[in-house]
This record gives C-alpha cells, sequence and structure tokens, in this order.
C-alpha cells in the first residue's frame, strides 16, 4: 500500500511537468486528496436527495456558478454554505460602495478548512483593489464551513422556504432565514477602505 506522502510523490512530477515556469504554488498549498484515505464514501458520505436544477436557486445563467446543488444538501457542505457566503460577500461589497458590480468565487478542498482562494472580480466597476478587497473580507468572515455557517446563521431549520422561488433575492426573516442577504459589513468595510 502506498503512504499518503508516496502519491503526493508520484503526482507531483506529473503536475509540474504540465504547469508553466512560475505557476508552482508553494509546496504548503500543494494538495493532492487532503484528507487522506477515503474511509467513508458513497451514500454513507453523502446521503440525501439533491442535483435540482442549479441555476434555477442561483441567478438563472446572469452569473458564474460551480456547479453544486443547494437542495438537499445541509450546511456543512460548502456547496450551499460557502455560495451564500459568496452571495453575502458580494452584496456587502457592492452596498459599501466599493464596486458596482461584484462576483466573489471561494474554492475549496475536502479535508481544508479555509478556502484555498478567494477571488473578486469586480467588473470593472471596483473603486478599491480587489486583492485588498479579498484580503479584509477573509477579515471580516471566517470563510471556514464552521465559520460561514456561525457567521450566517445556518444552523437552523430555515431551509424550506428556499424549495420555492428561489435562494437569492429575498429579504432577510427575523428567524435566520435568508442570512446571506443581509448587508451588515457595510460600515466595517467603508472603515477599511475610506
Amino acid at each position: 500500500a502506498f503512504s499518503q506522502a508516496d502519491i503526493r510523490e508520484i503526482v507531483r512530477p506529473h503536475v509540474l511537468n504540465v504547469l508553466p515556469q512560475g505557476w508552482m504554488c508553494d509546496e504548503a498549498s500543494f494538495y493532492v486528496n487532503p484528507t487522506g484515505r477515503f474511509v467513508i464514501g458513497g451514500p454513507d458520505g453523502d446521503a440525501g436527495l439533491t442535483g435540482r436544477k442549479i441555476i434555477v436557486d442561483t441567478y438563472g445563467g446572469a452569473a458564474p456558478h460551480g456547479g453544486g446543488a443547494f437542495s438537499g444538501k445541509d450546511p456543512t457542505k460548502v456547496d450551499r454554505s460557502a455560495a451564500y457566503a459568496a452571495r453575502y460577500l458580494a452584496k456587502n461589497v457592492v452596498a459599501a460602495g466599493l464596486a458596482d458590480k461584484c462576483t466573489i468565487q471561494l474554492s475549496y478542498a475536502i479535508g481544508v478548512s479555509k478556502p484555498l482562494s478567494v477571488y473578486i472580480d469586480t467588473a470593472g466597476t471596483g473603486k478599491v483593489d480587489e486583492d485588498r478587497l479579498s484580503d479584509v473580507l477573509q477579515q471580516l468572515v471566517n470563510l471556514s464551513p464552521r465559520g460561514i455557517r456561525t457567521h450566517l446563521g445556518l444552523n437552523k431549520p430555515i431551509y424550506a422556504r428556499t424549495a420555492a422561488y428561489g435562494h437569492f433575492g429575498r429579504e432577510p426573516d427575523a428567524d435566520g432565514g435568508f442570512s446571506w442577504e443581509k448587508t451588515d459589513l457595510v460600515n466595517d468595510l467603508r472603515n477599511a477602505f475610506f
């Protein structure tokens, strides 16, 4: 049997051979199956019904989508919680007047708590540096799966109402529903830049 380190060393040269010079990330960020052995998989690891049409639940094709469905997934799955977090952060960026448009892409690896990247695209409408904005947003909100669930209060029974009329563009509810629609970071964002 191969160890995790063995597999990493077998894969590494194949990755290096196809990347242009200077594109390789630092060794600490080079992941090959970061959780190690697959112990629980299939229905035991991902039980439940999912796969509702994702574009219906989001932006109707007006914005990029990573492909993960929301409905049927609990908030521990970043397919759902990180999409909500990206929406929340982008709304706050626009509401704070830092950009007229904002798309936020979050990428994760299974077994790694922090996002591998937080990419900001203001489509040329930004009034602040996008890299600095990424840093500020990560300081304001813990973007680990647990941090997102805590910040947005996602561990509550608030999801039934998302089954009709989509997940985005609704008013936040008093009981915590649609918490990702709040714009409560506006003052913190303005203070960080102005």
